[in-house]
């Protein structure tokens, strides 16, 4: 099909697209009454609209919030599959690059002042896990994929960010407080486990049935305590931070001012734990 103007014609009795004024169009636009070439139509509950009545209308129209008032969004859950990438990706580093496991693993020497702060490991220790168990990625990857998939629809993407890094961030503040400071920690097992807890606050909000979800959480962390090698203190500190957020974030009351409370409750909860951070790294000892 052609879309150039007639011969014949005079150019400015020819209706042509604004956008492609190479190209002719007796098809107008429903809102601004513009000519627009099948390029730029776009159909519309009464007629056609054309591309830039589209776009300026979905500019200026509220999105639409999800119950706990995150921003609704269509497709896959980028955040939790962009943490899984992430853990994943420094997995790697870890085996292929010498030193990226001592350049952010969490340990409690790190925030006290001993030597040169390195507060960043604070949340970066959530993003490595152990080399030599490879079950240790693989059961976090596994449960970040089951409860993200759930958890993110519902909060919207920047909540369950936040309350992602915040789970994380209080499992390495439960280690600094209540383990040895000496004790290199890995793992996104607290900022899973804040997860966890998040769900079981969503879930009771809602009204759902949660006696499934207490069974898992209570199984897990009673696996903390009995085996070897697994931090426990972590999955506490980020199990009571992931919830704590999730509270403010689901029992913030629907108001116009929603957002507002809860991202200012969420950066309070942030402040917590910095001022615990830097109680606990004052209370460090070492032996002698």
């Amino acid at each position: 099909m052609t879309y150039g103007i007639p011969a014949g014609q005079p150019d400015e009795d020819v209706p042509v697209c604004p956008r492609h004024p190479d190209r002719v169009s007796y098809v107008r636009c429903q809102r601004c009454g513009r000519p627009a070439c099948p390029e730029c139509q776009r159909p519309a509950a009464v007629g056609i609209q054309c591309v830039d009545c589209v776009r300026d209308a979905q500019r200026h129209s509220p999105a639409t919030r999800t119950i706990f008032g995150g921003t609704v969004r269509q497709g896959k859950p980028l955040v939790t599959f962009s943490l899984i990438g992430a853990c994943v990706a420094l997995f790697l580093a870890q085996l292929a690059i010498p030193g990226v496991t001592d350049l952010l693993a969490y340990a409690g020497i790190y925030t006290s002042g001993i030597i040169t702060p390195e507060p960043w490991r604070m949340i970066t220790a959530a993003f490595l896990h152990s080399t030599g168990f490879l079950l240790h990625i693989g059961f976090n990857m596994y449960a970040l994929w089951i409860i993200g998939q759930a958890l993110e629809p519902l909060l919207g993407r920047a909540r369950f960010l936040a309350l992602y890094l915040i789970a994380a961030f209080g499992g390495s503040v439960a280690v600094l407080l209540l383990t040895n400071p000496l004790q290199g920690v890995v793992g996104a097992s607290g900022a899973v486990f804040g997860l966890f807890g998040a769900m079981l606050i969503v879930q009771r909000r809602r009204g759902g049935d949660v006696r499934q979800l207490v069974v898992l959480i209570a199984i897990n962390t009673v696996l903390g305590f009995v085996v070897s090698g697994i931090s426990w203190q972590a999955h506490l500190g980020g199990l009571m931070a992931g919830s704590a957020a999730a509270a403010i974030i689901a029992y913030t009351p629907r108001s116009s001012k929603r957002s507002l409370i809860q991202w200012s409750g969420l950066a309070a909860l942030t402040v917590v734990f910095l001022v615990l951070t830097f109680v606990g790294a004052s209370l460090v000892t070492f032996p002698a």
